[in-house]
């Protein structure tokens, strides 16, 4: 079953809805992504994203560009209460004093006292096969209020029970690839049940849902382009999402995904296109194992 389409209403400073995080604070379901952003372009990015209406932007340690990232913020000025701002923990860095000073080192990057929220990878095939090595120190952070949620990025099921097992605080988001042709509708499901907010990387499968002829046939239907027809699929299941592009036009475009519907039809045909792992694009979280 569906997760309902986000029912929060647009804040005044942007048109995008909301789903509301188990600490109760908003996330926006559509927002800029910075994956393979390099640094160099990363201001610029950031601040037209800004300037088209986004209010949630998406970076890493691992993306090399935080301080770019945290530049445009404070350049735009906009309130930092009005931004949702989420950065993860680099593999690199998940024993537990790494972990600490690198947050330490990303909000000072990012030109802020907090995010709001804090991710990390699974390595089961490194640290001794510990996935939950670094959770302790996101605890810390929320604690400390340097993090208002904390989550997982690209954990599987087992994964997830592990920091279950010894968290004091449970995840608050789950972020994994998910589009049409890998929905991870099993995974998807067990963390909406543990009531997890559910984001997916890669919600345009890489560029290949902009020339998918489905896709592209049901945005002629609705006068409406092949992206922003898989970003409302992926909106009204529940995921929230953040597509990159460094086109003004394409930013805006996407950020229009909310003035049409599909129809149960429409919906269905897009559910078809579902290719299991063999739809895959990214790293599978049991095999990665890179530093």
């Amino acid at each position: 079953m569906n997760a309902p389409f986000p029912s929060d209403a647009a804040t005044a400073s942007s048109p995008i809805p909301t789903l509301t995080l188990p600490t109760g604070a908003p996330i926006p379901v559509l927002g800029f992504g910075t994956y393979k952003v390099a640094p160099e372009d990363a201001y610029d990015a950031v601040s037209r994203a800004l300037e088209v209406g986004y209010r949630h932007i998406d970076t890493a340690q691992m993306y090399g560009n935080e301080a770019e990232v945290g530049a445009a913020l404070e350049a735009s000025g906009i309130e930092r209460e009005q931004i949702f701002l989420t950065t993860k923990v680099d593999n690199s860095n998940h024993a537990p004093e790494r972990a600490a000073a690198s947050i330490a080192r990303s909000l000072e990057d990012l030109r802020t006292d907090y995010v709001d929220l804090l991710v990390h990878w699974p390595l089961p095939t490194l640290y001794g096969g510990d996935v939950a090595l670094p959770w302790p120190a996101l605890e810390d952070a929320f604690a400390a209020g340097n993090a208002r949620a904390i989550g997982l990025s690209n954990y599987e099921r087992d994964h997830i029970e592990a920091v279950r097992s010894i968290a004091s605080v449970p995840p608050h988001a789950l972020q994994v690839e998910a589009h049409p042709f890998l929905p991870n509708e099993a995974l998807r499901s067990y963390a909406h049940k543990l009531g997890m907010v559910f984001e997916a990387w890669s919600p345009l499968a890489r560029g290949r849902a902009i020339t998918d002829p489905t896709l592209v046939a049901i945005g002629d239907e609705l006068g409406v382009s092949a992206a922003q027809v898989t970003l409302r699929w992926a909106i009204d299941r529940g995921h929230v999402v953040f597509p990159k592009t460094l086109s003004p036009a394409r930013m805006a475009t996407n950020i229009d995904t909310f003035s049409f519907s599909l129809s149960p039809d429409q919906r269905a045909r897009i559910d078809a296109l579902d290719e299991g792992e063999a739809g895959r694009t990214g790293s599978h979280p049991a095999t990665m194992n890179r530093l």
